[in-house]
């Protein structure tokens, strides 16, 4: 039997024991995390949580709506490929069902709950439904491209500089695929594994373009492409392809700086009408008086609401060059 003095002492060393213990587990955690939070893309990520490398990458095609083998997961080819363009993460059935309820919601309470005619509504569902999720794959795949297109001159340096120092090519992609952020990091990353997993360079590279959509990578594929079948100098060959595409990317830069002004403006010729009724609307909502009872209203609102999208379209050509 232990003593009183014993039995405290004992409580204090298991209460001591515990503090250091419950300490180093919360450390461990703490390490963890910023460990995970350290890496540089997506990928390593999936790959710190050790995860076996074949399902981090089939993991990694399925959240972009594709299937295991990296082909697209639906018929309709034009919507899938834009979805894996766009970087979007998730099920792509979940996301167009996003924006269908919210339409739905939208509609029913401009129905319903504030009078508003039932073609307003139904425009309402379809904008929402239908138009926007569209809108914003094409504005995530564009800023996913520009992003891509700005570090793939920095990776493709990243390879020639492994060759030159002895490595083979899948070396040196898989040190882009480490090396590199999102989005290129994680998509070196597919194509490293790809080629662990039985792909040709050729073929992972092409199945590459397909899932990002930047022309530059048919450069490369088919500078690839050649050097497979005819042999040469790879890295003279992607050392031009590097330079090539940096020299394209400033042209693309000073476009968009020497445009920067028309742009502005059709954004704020395309805003003010619909600012100013807004404002309207809510500080005098009786401005526009019995208008709004008037039948001829809406084929007014349509026909000028066609006209100014026109007008946005032509100046949209007027700023966007092709080079």
């Amino acid at each position: 039997m232990l003593s009183g003095q014993s039995l405290l002492y004992f409580i204090y060393t298991v209460a001591a024991a515990s503090v250091i213990l419950a300490a180093e587990a919360l450390y461990l955690s703490y390490a963890g995390r910023r460990s995970r939070a350290g890496v540089v893309n997506r990928r390593l990520k999936r790959l710190a949580d050790e995860a076996p490398a074949e399902q981090t990458l089939q993991r990694l095609l399925r959240e972009r709506g594709l299937t295991n083998s990296g082909d697209f997961l639906f018929g309709l080819v034009g919507l899938n490929r834009l979805y894996t363009q766009s970087g979007i993460t998730g099920n792509p059935l979940t996301f167009a069902a996003t924006f269908l309820v919210v339409g739905v919601v939208l509609a029913m309470i401009l129905s319903f709950f504030m009078g508003v005619s039932t073609l307003a509504s139904l425009i309402v569902f379809f904008v929402t439904g239908f138009v926007l999720p569209l809108l914003v794959l094409r504005r995530a795949r564009n800023k996913r491209i520009r992003r891509f297109a700005k570090q793939l001159p920095d990776a493709l340096d990243m390879i020639v500089r492994s060759l030159r120092a002895g490595h083979p090519a899948t070396v040196a992609v898989g040190l882009v695929a480490r090396e590199m952020p999102d989005p290129l990091g994680t998509e070196f990353g597919i194509v490293s594994d790809e080629i662990t997993f039985g792909l040709s360079m050729e073929q992972a590279v092409r199945k590459l373009s397909q899932r990002v959509g930047f022309d530059g990578l048919n450069l490369l594929s088919v500078s690839l492409s050649i050097q497979a079948k005819t042999g040469g100098n790879l890295t003279g060959i992607l050392h031009n392809l590097s330079s090539v595409l940096r020299e394209r990317h400033k042209l693309g830069m000073k476009i968009r700086a020497l445009s920067a002004e028309g742009r502005v403006s059709a954004w704020i010729i395309s805003l003010f009408p619909i600012v100013m009724f807004l404002i309207l609307l809510l500080l005098a909502p009786s401005y526009y008086g019995a208008v709004w009872g008037n039948p001829i209203i809406m084929p007014v609102f349509v026909i000028f609401g066609t006209w100014a999208l026109l007008g946005d379209f032509i100046m949209y050509k007027m700023v966007n060059f092709d080079f």
